[in-house]
């Protein structure tokens, strides 16, 4: 099975704090994913909710060609105010491992994510990755770059 790596940084000009308390609150990714997804939260959790270590996280997802899935993550790593890991525990890919970092830089935070994953299928997989699955990664990385863009300056 072959494995891929992305990386993608953007630097956002509010605190560490106020970074850590937007991203670490799982309900906040439906602001920043692209609507075409039809992304929702389907776990028991309230909104002020946040993130701790062996969270599990479900959605409803529609990551290509409208067809909705299920999606399972775990939170498996927090580090408050640094890092936080998630993995997928079910879904799409046969591996997902993405991990989201912040660091406090003058004027700002600089934001690391940081994506491990792997596509089923064998060679069927590593054609859909080329074709498709690639491209939406980075659809949805810039889609979400634009939106906090937007949300925080």
């Amino acid at each position: 099975m072959k494995t891929y790596e992305r990386r993608w940084q953007q630097f956002i000009p509010i605190s560490l704090d106020k970074a850590w308390d937007f991203f670490s609150s799982p309900f906040n990714l439906s602001k920043i994913t692209p609507p075409d997804m039809r992304f929702v939260i389907t776990s028991p959790y309230g909104e002020d909710t946040k993130m701790y270590a062996g969270m599990i996280i479900t959605y409803k997802v529609s990551p290509l060609f409208g067809i909705k899935m299920n999606w399972m993550t775990e939170i498996t790593q927090v580090h408050d105010k640094q890092y936080f890991v998630d993995e997928q525990r079910f879904g799409p890919y046969a591996l997902w491992h993405h991990q989201h970092h912040f660091k406090e830089v003058p004027g700002g935070v600089l934001m690391t994510d940081i994506l491990n994953y792997a596509i089923p299928y064998g060679l069927a997989g590593t054609l859909a990755n080329k074709i498709l699955v690639g491209k939406k990664l980075t659809a949805v990385f810039n889609y979400r770059e634009k939106k906090i863009k937007e949300l925080f300056g």
